[in-house]
């Protein structure tokens, strides 16, 4: 109860309040993961259900254009499935592969990180210069060649049933660096200070020190990263399905169904690729401006009081 009086009376929220732009976005972000995780509860139709897909279905435009049908508001995409439904379905995958590869780096970043940034010398050195190899290495490269040794090695079926495992492992590879070296930095500032070697003069070992005592003066910009992150990493998703590398069309999401409908946009079918696609840049667009703000109100440089 105290905290939470504390957060009523704190500055964040305070701030939180008075911007438009930090309220807004974080609803419009909250009403989609809500909507997107309650896709069973609202959407008409179960896209995973093949015995009421018909192909004689496919290409239907939306409901209020010549042609359109009541039953599919958003017309449907070119496996006759409703694109309404499958969207709600394709950004629950867009999501958990985002959230889940943002924890991924951020556990790996931070260990890596905090480890580092603690210990120095050698380890330091190893762990730096490994994080700048991976920099170095597009992370399409890393899906293009981790995608075709798993396909040879385990054939197509067994990619499509793991693929949304292995694009949280490919994406999360591709960006811990940003969390190592972020968490190195606020360790090496906070290491030397009086309440670390207070900790090391009454005995404790190192990893409580590091886990209990510095770990925690080091997520606000984690937390701030991690915003942003999982706008990374959604649109790595989608540029990855895009290009046949990341989710089947079987199983929908926001890149997979852009990637499906673009060819046809052309041929008078461009809702199969504009709907996914506005919703993917809405989506993607309200976590960088949440993000932003975050940043901002956690700065304490840039408080003006």
């Amino acid at each position: 109860m105290k905290r939470w009086q504390r957060f009523k009376s704190s500055y964040f929220l305070y701030s939180f309040r008075r911007d438009p732009v930090a309220v807004s976005s974080f609803t419009v972000f909250f009403l989609l993961v809500a909507v997107a995780f309650l896709a069973p509860v609202i959407a008409p139709f179960n896209p995973y259900d093949t015995t009421i897909i018909d192909i004689m279905d496919a290409e239907i435009a939306p409901s209020w254009m010549e042609g359109g049908e009541d039953r599919f508001w958003l017309g449907t995409d070119i496996q006759g499935r409703d694109l309404f439904s499958t969207m709600l379905y394709g950004l629950r995958t867009s999501v958990i592969i985002g959230l889940g590869a943002v924890i991924f780096q951020a556990i790996l970043g931070i260990s890596v990180g905090l480890t580092s940034g603690y210990l120095g010398g050698r380890i330091d050195a190893f762990f730096m210069r490994i994080a700048d190899i991976q920099f170095s290495i597009p992370y399409l490269i890393v899906a293009i060649i981790t995608s075709a040794i798993f396909q040879l090695a385990f054939g197509v079926g067994r990619f499509e049933q793991m693929a949304m495992p292995l694009l949280i492992v490919i994406i999360g590879m591709s960006e811990w660096p940003k969390y190592a070296r972020t968490v190195r930095a606020s360790v090496l500032g906070e290491k030397n200070k009086e309440y670390v070697e207070a900790a090391r003069v009454i005995g404790l070992n190192r990893r409580i020190i590091m886990f209990r005592h510095i770990l925690p003066n080091t997520l606000t910009p984690v937390l701030v990263i991690s915003t942003i992150q999982v706008a990374q990493a959604v649109m790595s998703e989608a540029a990855l399905s895009f290009l046949g590398l990341g989710m089947p069309i079987t199983k929908p999401s926001l890149g997979s169904l852009i990637n499906a409908g673009f060819e046809y946009v052309f041929s008078g079918s461009w809702w199969i690729t504009f709907f996914p696609g506005i919703l993917l840049v809405v989506f993607t667009l309200v976590i960088i401006l949440f993000g932003d703000w975050l940043r901002d109100v956690l700065n304490p440089k840039l408080y003006k009081g």
